[in-house]
């Protein structure tokens, strides 16, 4: 008997076609120290978790709710958006990102979601409280009977990926970090064909 199946998708960069953290950035106009750090992350250079807590350290004194407006109007890859809204209950966003900052943004993708968090306190951030570890998403739904299929495009993904049933590497927004490649039972760089690949596991 087939197991019933889980698509696991990193956020930014993935389901959105812009990185999150740089768009925040830009619109307080904070981008360079910004910029650098996440171009590092994503090809690894960096270990998600110091670069994270950095980026955090930098963006915590912006208003909360400023930036939690401005996600929710990020652009999304709009296949790949119907493809989640249709097939709702087999998809998961998994993000390393703040969920006071994309609580809008993963409301309108319509999926359930696992993300860092954070005490909040007058419209800022006070203290980090929990680092999402995208395996140990993988890990529980596997434990509870699932196949799991993750979709992901940087190194803070590598984890999972390894984990996974079945990895996908995207290189939609930007080239995929060069670690999943190993790790990767398809590596695609389109849309159509991710969406195609996606139904075809269905």
């Amino acid at each position: 008997m087939q197991k019933p199946i889980k698509f696991i998708f990193d956020l930014d960069g993935t389901v959105t076609a812009e990185e999150t953290l740089p768009l925040i950035a830009k619109h307080f106009h904070i981008q360079v120290e910004i910029d650098s750090i996440t171009k590092e992350t994503i090809q690894g250079n960096i270990p998600f978790v110091e670069s994270f807590i950095k980026r955090v350290q930098i963006l915590g004194e912006l208003p909360v709710s400023e930036i939690s407006s401005l996600l929710g109007k990020v652009n999304l890859y709009p296949q790949l958006y119907r493809f989640i809204q249709e097939n709702s209950t087999y998809c998961i966003i998994a993000s390393g990102n703040l969920f006071c900052w994309v609580d809008k943004l993963t409301e309108k993708i319509g999926c359930s979601a696992f993300c860092s968090e954070a005490v909040v306190e007058n419209d800022k951030i006070v203290k980090l409280t929990k680092i999402l570890r995208k395996e140990l998403v993988v890990e529980e739904f596997q434990r509870n009977g699932y196949e799991v299929v993750y979709i992901g495009d940087g190194n803070n993904d590598l984890e999972a990926m390894r984990t996974a049933d079945i990895a996908i590497a995207v290189g939609m927004t930007h080239y995929p970090s060069k670690s999943l490649l190993p790790v990767s039972d398809y590596v695609i760089f389109n849309e159509k064909a991710l969406c195609r690949q996606l139904n075809q596991l269905l």
